[in-house]
């Protein structure tokens, strides 16, 4: 007797819908598309025809898009220069951030705004909730701060000036062969770098080079920090030029020693790993056990005619009704 195929992991789709609608906004502005109700959609269409077609791509069981919390900030009250520096938005943008997430509600699948908190934190709290309901997730975004969330179970989908076809799937391997460190330690590795986009400096003189080196022969930053400030760094320097000496680069460890030494350092990477680390634990309000309850795909077919339509844009609709109201793909008799 031949045994059934397993099916496979359900999918859980993590959609960071502000990083998307940011994108849209500027690469379609130029469209000047109009709802059936004379406002502002082109960002509106860009993210749902791109969450379409990564629904047609992945065939998850669930999407959940994370939004913004646009009127408080845990992050701005704890360091209030955070993100200080970005231009001002676009009335026009600001009218379709704040739209998104009624349209996503009428339409039927799930999002969460966390008080005082933002998409990322509903990314890494999709990558926790996969982990522990035995799911894979996939997370959309053009963002790099994702990156930290990446694992066995959660890849990200890096939405570049491709397209969503086009756009690079990161696994740990591909992390690793782009970046030079480990899935584990990327959290580490962009405290070390610091995001110039949310004003957070770096570490002075450990850059996108130094700190895959760092990690990679010291293991965390923890043993470095330990070694820099009960050992003088021996130990650390002592890996160093052996790595010197079977890379043939340069000699690097004293010079690397003083930087981690100098005053400041330390409580510069401790502060960053605390703005970037994003809360893992929100209630995500899926019920997948649950049939018809928001996020759950398929959608009905109605409503998706009269939400996606009030966009204006027939093809899209035509194909929101085709991807979105059809069974997933772990449903499905192989």
């Amino acid at each position: 007797m031949l045994t059934p195929p397993e099916r496979p992991r359900r999918l859980l789709l993590a959609v960071d819908a502000p990083s998307l609608l940011h994108r849209n906004h500027h690469a379609r502005a130029h469209t000047r598309l109009m709802d059936r109700s004379h406002r502002p959609a082109w960002a509106l269409h860009g993210m749902l025809r791109q969450i379409i077609e990564a629904i047609d791509r992945f065939a998850p069981d669930a999407v959940i898009f994370g939004l913004d919390d646009r009127e408080s900030s845990v992050r701005a009250s704890f360091y209030p220069d955070y993100k200080a520096g970005r231009a001002e938005k676009d009335a026009e943008l600001v009218d379709q951030l704040g739209r998104a997430g009624a349209l996503l509600d009428a339409l039927g699948l799930a999002t969460l705004t966390p008080p005082g908190l933002e998409a990322d934190d509903v990314n890494a709290s999709a990558a926790t909730w996969a982990v522990r309901h035995d799911w894979d997730c996939v997370i959309v975004t053009s963002d790099r701060d994702s990156f930290a969330h990446i694992s066995d179970h959660t890849r990200v989908l890096r939405l570049i000036n491709g397209g969503i076809l086009n756009s690079p799937l990161l696994t740990p391997q591909r992390l690793k062969l782009m970046y030079g460190v480990a899935a584990e330690h990327y959290l580490e590795y962009a405290a070390l770098r610091g995001d110039a986009s949310d004003n957070l400096p770096g570490v002075p003189g450990i850059g996108e080079k130094t700190a895959p080196i760092l990690l990679e022969l010291m293991g965390s930053m923890d043993a470095v920090w330990s070694d820099v400030e009960h050992c003088d760094g021996r130990t650390l320097l002592a890996v160093l030029d052996d790595w010197a000496a079977e890379t043939g680069n340069r000699r690097i460890g004293p010079s690397l020693v003083r930087r981690l030494s100098a005053p400041g350092a330390r409580e510069r990477f401790e502060f960053n790993m605390a703005v970037m680390s994003g809360q893992d634990d929100l209630d995500l309000g899926l019920t997948p056990d649950v049939p018809g309850t928001p996020g759950l795909l398929p959608l009905d077919i109605a409503r998706v005619e009269h939400v996606v339509g009030h966009l204006n844009v027939p093809s899209t609709t035509d194909l929101a009704v085709r991807v979105l109201t059809g069974r997933p793909a772990s449903t499905q008799t192989v």
